[in-house]
């Protein structure tokens, strides 16, 4: 039988990267079968026996860097450079949920309290069992990395669905598991359209989905998860804002704001996408914007737009930003697919497509406040939160205003650096979504709670939980809550 399949193409050239199968329900049907059998395998190794293989995977993913950034440069067009770090981080992660799951998720003793006081009771973690995992294009090693490091630390086997766009490096980290786990099929990849990822959501033996991508897709697959109760956890992109308060560095706020919005030509779930100045140094910060701006060019610093679709979502943003604002860099004619060279429009009104929707791409709207209070009001008020960032040199408003914002995560004094810091977690809120990858949030994410109580000796005459109860243990219960609980707090 012929296996039908796809190409990955090069998003600067058009020139194809590799040929794929499209999976078929069937085939994900069996890849599942496989992930099952494994799962039972893997949960049953001593926690140190699968942290030690964790440990080697990274080391072989280390190993092979050069070769693996590579091929993300050939899949999605951005720098070799970019590709690099974004691999760098994926190891660091991988290295803190091997080290840290069993102290995370491992059996320990809870406290009773007096009620409890001839109980003895464990708290421990178990793995779900298949957890499949579907990635995005724009970061496809760090962010799919982030549910299948910490899914596998966990005991769980993974079935890894990578874009479309990008299907031969989530084949590639699949190969070089088995390097490190050769027993069973504890990682595996699935490549395909769709339909691929449809199948894979709704097999009833997958015991969790962690899904990144847009909201109306998330949508899609929580419909899909529903047949079977199948819990998901959802990162759905953002909209984020960047604060300016008056005491900032300017210089390095420019220098920031600016990586956080061009890098990888915008398209970063936590990007940069809305600005907002006080007015007592907006001025300054603008200059510092536009003078820097000049020296970072699409095709050099940062590479093509991927998903050829959104280059008309970001022409209709940047046309609609430039009609109703005031251009400072770029404009319409910066669209030249596949590349979009970076635009800076100021004033644009904030029930402007261009300000509550996701363009993802290199653009920023500017926007002048009165304070830092106004700045983060307009900040929170989007559909989405996913990431801020903070610049102030008052450490302590700074970290109250990152704290009001309505995100899951904020950086203050720098961009996007909550990411690299595995012990942190990483989710949104509203349209950004929900659930947590990274840090004991993300192990636990992917694993079951399982609370165990056990009696040690019996009260006398404190058999609450019996038909031979009498009113006399009752009283000395109601006795006991009242000396516990009964004082009011003034």
């Amino acid at each position: 039988m012929t296996t039908l399949t796809f190409d990955s193409l090069n998003p600067a050239t058009g020139e194809v990267v590799g040929s794929h199968p499209k999976h078929t329900p069937a085939a994900v049907h069996e890849a599942v079968g496989r992930a099952e059998e494994a799962a039972a395998w893997w949960a049953a190794l001593p926690a140190a026996e699968r942290r030690r293989r964790l440990l080697d995977y990274k080391a072989v993913l280390t190993q092979h860097i050069r070769e693996l950034a590579a091929l993300v440069h050939q899949e999605t067009g951005k720098p070799v450079g970019d590709a690099t770090l974004e691999i760098v981080l994926a190891v660091t992660h991988i290295d803190w949920a091997a080290r840290n799951a069993q102290k995370v998720l491992g059996r320990r003793r809870v406290a009773t309290g007096m009620i409890g006081l001839n109980l003895t009771a464990t708290l421990e973690y178990l793995p779900l069992g298949v957890v499949a995992v579907i990635g995005p294009w724009n970061y496809p090693v760090f962010t799919p990395m982030g549910s299948i490091a910490y899914a596998l630390a966990a005991g769980n086997a993974v079935v890894f669905k990578p874009s479309e766009l990008t299907p031969g490096i989530g084949v590639r980290l699949a190969e070089l598991f088995e390097e490190s786990v050769p027993e069973h099929k504890v990682f595996q990849t699935v490549t395909g359209l769709g339909e691929t990822g449809a199948a894979l959501a709704a097999d009833p033996r997958v015991k969790k989905v962690a899904f990144t991508g847009s909201t109306a897709t998330a949508k899609r697959v929580m419909a899909a998860c529903s047949e079977n109760l199948t819990p998901i956890v959802a990162e759905c992109g953002g909209k984020d804002a960047f604060i300016v308060d008056a005491d900032a560095d300017l210089p390095a706020a420019a220098d920031a704001c600016l990586w956080g919005a061009l890098s990888n030509a915008g398209q970063t779930c936590v990007g940069v996408e809305r600005v907002y100045v006080v007015d007592a140094v907006y001025e300054s910060f603008m200059r510092e914007l536009s003078d820097r701006v000049t020296k970072v060019k699409a095709g050099e610093d940062y590479g093509p737009i991927t998903m050829p679709g959104q280059v008309d979502i970001i022409k209709r943003h940047i046309d609609d930003a430039v009609k109703a604002g005031r251009t400072v860099t770029g404009g319409a004619a910066s669209v030249r697919a596949p590349y979009v060279d970076p635009v800076i429009v100021e004033d644009v009104p904030e029930d402007s497509p261009a300000v509550r929707e996701e363009t993802f791409g290199p653009t920023i709207t500017v926007r002048r406040t009165r304070d830092a209070r106004e700045a983060l009001e307009l900040a929170n008020a989007s559909a989405y939160g996913l990431g801020g960032t903070i610049f102030s040199r008052n450490a302590r408003r700074a970290t109250e205003l990152a704290r009001l914002m309505r995100s899951g995560m904020t950086a203050i004094n720098s961009v996007i650096s909550f990411a690299g810091v595995p012990a942190l977690p990483f989710g949104g809120v509203g349209d950004s979504g929900f659930g947590r990858i990274h840090g004991a949030d993300g192990l636990r994410e992917f694993a079951r709670p399982k609370a165990i109580s056990r009696q040690r000796f019996a009260i006398p005459g404190m058999n609450l939980t019996s038909f031979t109860r009498g009113p006399a243990e009752l009283e000395r219960l109601l006795r006991l809550v009242t000396f516990l609980h009964g004082r009011r707090k003034r």
